[in-house]
C-alpha cells in the first residue's frame, strides 16, 4: 500500500511527538510512529483521527535499527515527506555527577538519533527536491543551563547539525525547520520534577500547534526556526 503523504515522527509515544502526530494525521498524512516502547506508540495511535498509521519500535541511537525501519517504511509505504526528529532524553545533575551511561544516552539519542534518521530520508528528498525535516531542539540548544551541561551539549550539537543542513540544502526545495522551546508538561519530566514544578510548564498541544503552523510549506516563504519560551 503506497500512500501520498508520509510523516515520520520519532519519540511519538507521548508529549510533543504524540501531539504532532495528531496534527499531521488531521492533515491527511499517513503517520509512522517511531519510539522505543511499542505500548506507548499504540496509545498514541488510538488518539489519531483515522487509522492511517504504522507503528515501528526502534532505538534511534542504533544506525542499523534506524536504517532497517526506514527501509521498511519506503518498501511498504513510499518515500517520506516529513521527518520530525523529536526523540530525546534528559538526565540532569551537576556535571561531575552525571554517569557515563547518562552521557552516552543523551549524546546517542538526542544527537546521533537525529543524524541517523536524517541520513535515511535525505537521498529521496534530494532526488524529489521536496520534503520537510523538523528538528525539535529545545532552548537547551541556545544557552547553557545549570545541571543540564551534557543535555545542553547534545542539543547544541543538534543545533549545529540543523544549521549546517540549512546551508547544505539552501539550493534545494527541501524545508529544514528548527524548534527551540522551553519546558513542557510531559512525561519527559517524570522522576525529575514534581507536579508543583511541572504545573507551570507549557502545554505540548500548544507547542505542537505553533510548530505545525510555522513548519507548513508556503510559497516564497520559509520559517527556518522558532523560539518558544515560558512566560
Amino acid at each position: 500500500m503506497l500512500t501520498n503523504k508520509i510523516a515520520v515522527i520519532t519519540g511519538a509515544g507521548s508529549g510533543l511527538g504524540a501531539s504532532l502526530a495528531k496534527k499531521y494525521s488531521n492533515d491527511g498524512f499517513h503517520i509512522c510512529l517511531l519510539g522505543r516502547t511499542k505500548d506507548k506508540l499504540e496509545r498514541t495511535a488510538k488518539t489519531l483521527p483515522n487509522d492511517s498509521y504504522s507503528i515501528f519500535a526502534v532505538d534511534v541511537s542504533s544506525k542499523k535499527e534506524v536504517a532497517d525501519v526506514f527501509a521498511k517504511i519506503k518498501d511498504s509505504l513510499g518515500h517520506v515527506n516529513v521527518l520530525v526528529n523529536n526523540a530525546g532524553v534528559g538526565i540532569f545533575d551537576l556535571t561531575e555527577k552525571i554517569t557515563e551511561k547518562a552521557v552516552h544516552q543523551m549524546i546517542d539519542i538526542n544527537l546521533k538519533g537525529t543524524i541517523f534518521c536524517t541520513q535515511e530520508v535525505l537521498p529521496d528528498m534530494k532526488e524529489n527536491n521536496s520534503g520537510s525535516i523538523l528538528n525539535i531542539v529545545s532552548t537547551a540548544g541556545l544557552e547553557g543551563k545549570e545541571t543540564e551541561s551534557v543535555y545542553c551539549a547534545s542539543k547544541f550539537g543538534m543545533r549545529g547539525f540543523h544549521e549546517s543542513l540549512l546551508v547544505e540544502l539552501k539550493d534545494t526545495d527541501i524545508h529544514i525547520f528548527g524548534a527551540y522551546m522551553g519546558g513542557m508538561a510531559t512525561e519527559f519530566w517524570d522522576g525529575i520534577l514534581d507536579e508543583s514544578m511541572t504545573r507551570g510548564l507549557m502545554n505540548p498541544k500548544d507547542i505542537a500547534d505553533i510548530i505545525y503552523h510555522n513548519a507548513s510549506l508556503r510559497k516564497k516563504l520559509n520559517v527556518e526556526q522558532v523560539v518558544i519560551k515560558n512566560h
